[in-house]
């Protein structure tokens, strides 16, 4: 099955069990609800932009101050770029679903929003090359790549695959009277922090370019490679949130 069409059908998948499991937590709240508050008696959908990427989201109601809200997100970039004499292909891949429950503590547009991300397939990835005979920096050290044969490698950098998260928003994709909205919302999703990992092929030489050898079987080269990857590793685990802002078009029916 194509990617996208496994994130549909996780999307529905998961949509369809947090209603069942609302059906169960909230059957109580049907008889003091009007007949379009009632669990599951209307349906929106919005396409929305976010920092997770252009998406679609669909809810239904749970009580007169509730709503039950699922959706995915994709992204793709590619960029290329040049460092220490490594030229990279980079890919940013961001592709996650998730879902929420939308409470509106003063019946009106302003809601709070505790959610989980049910999958998170963000990562970027890169594949790496050093032309034959050229010199690189790895871990401080200068290497030539060996024109017989000149390194190559990749590096993936990917987050946890599901997470809790918080938001605060404006608009409902079911509003009283309306068959459109224009919802906002931010907050944050924690990821944890993100993992690196770097692989490289090859044969590299000294800085005179002289003393060529397979850096797979030598021991000070892939020293050098576990310590940029931990460098990364550092830099990075601070980064354990990750920020949440969208706007979308919604219509209910």
């Amino acid at each position: 099955m194509p990617r996208h069409s496994s994130l549909v059908f996780v999307f529905f998948f998961a949509f369809l069990f947090l209603t069942f499991l609302a059906a169960l937590t909230f059957p109580a709240f049907g008889s003091a609800q009007t007949d379009s508050d009632r669990p599951f008696s209307r349906f929106g959908i919005a396409i929305k932009t976010s920092l997770l990427g252009a998406g679609l989201e669909a809810a239904t109601p749970l009580t007169a101050r509730s709503d039950l809200r699922a959706g995915f997100n994709i992204f793709s970039y590619d960029h290329t770029f040049k460092e220490d004499g490594v030229a990279y292909a980079g890919q940013l891949r961001f592709r996650s679903v998730e879902a929420h429950y939308d409470w509106f503590p003063f019946h009106g547009r302003f809601h709070l929003s505790p959610g989980v991300l049910l999958y998170n397939g963000n990562q970027i990835t890169a594949n790496s090359s050093v032309p034959a005979g050229n010199t690189f920096i790895l871990n401080n050290t200068t290497y030539v790549s060996d024109p017989s044969d000149p390194i190559s490698g990749t590096g993936k950098l990917e987050f946890v695959k599901a997470g809790p998260m918080f938001t605060v928003g404006w608009g409902s994709l079911l509003p009283h009277h309306r068959h459109f909205s224009f919802p906002f919302e931010l907050g944050v999703i924690y990821t944890g922090a993100p993992r690196t990992a770097i692989n490289m092929g090859g044969s590299a030489c000294d800085s005179t370019g002289q003393n060529c050898l397979d850096i797979t079987s030598n021991s000070a080269f892939q020293a050098n490679v576990q310590a940029e990857q931990n460098k990364l590793n550092k830099d990075m685990s601070a980064f354990k949130f990750y920020p949440v802002i969208s706007a979308g078009f919604g219509v209910n029916f």
